[in-house]
């Protein structure tokens, strides 16, 4: 399970330093084998090999009749990339999905769950300044009708 945020920095070549507390884990999960993909949020998601499997083959399963079925292939099995740790627990970002998401040095690392996303930083802050206000979002949608199912019984 990965939580949390981390900064870190691309290096010139594009390689990203896996901090030390998911490596251990990640070669356990997967051998350091990962799959980078863009998301349509303008992030990138970071997969352990095992986990991305059986997105990719409920993705494929998807009409391609469809314009966002297509669209969602396109983006997600369209620009999903193999990686693998090297030995200093790094991968290589392939300059083609850095530039698509936006990514420059500074970036930032977001545990979520069997997964990551990968941000700029910048953009990232933007997310999140506006996540802080799940409150008055939470209210409002409640106002409206719109809040999804899943969150109305929701308590923390």
């Amino acid at each position: 399970m990965f939580r949390g945020f981390v900064p870190l920095s691309l290096d010139g070549k594009g390689r990203l330093a896996i901090p030390s507390k998911y490596r251990d884990a990640l070669h356990e999960r997967c051998g350091g084998r990962l799959v980078l993909t863009l998301d349509p949020g303008r992030c990138m998601l970071l997969y352990p090999y095992p986990d991305w499997e059986p997105i990719e083959r409920r993705i494929m399963e998807l009409s391609s009749f469809h314009p966002l079925s297509r669209q969602l292939k396109l983006i997600l099995v369209g620009s999903a990339t193999d990686v693998e740790m090297d030995a200093s627990g790094r991968i290589l970002v392939p300059a083609p999905l850095r530039e698509q998401a936006r990514l420059d040095k500074d970036v930032v690392l977001v545990g979520q769950g069997a997964k990551f996303e990968l941000w700029n930083a910048a953009q990232w802050q933007a997310e999140y300044d506006a996540a802080v206000n799940f409150t008055a979002a939470l209210e409002e949608a409640r106002n409206k009708g719109t809040l999804p199912d899943e969150l109305r019984d929701f308590a923390l």
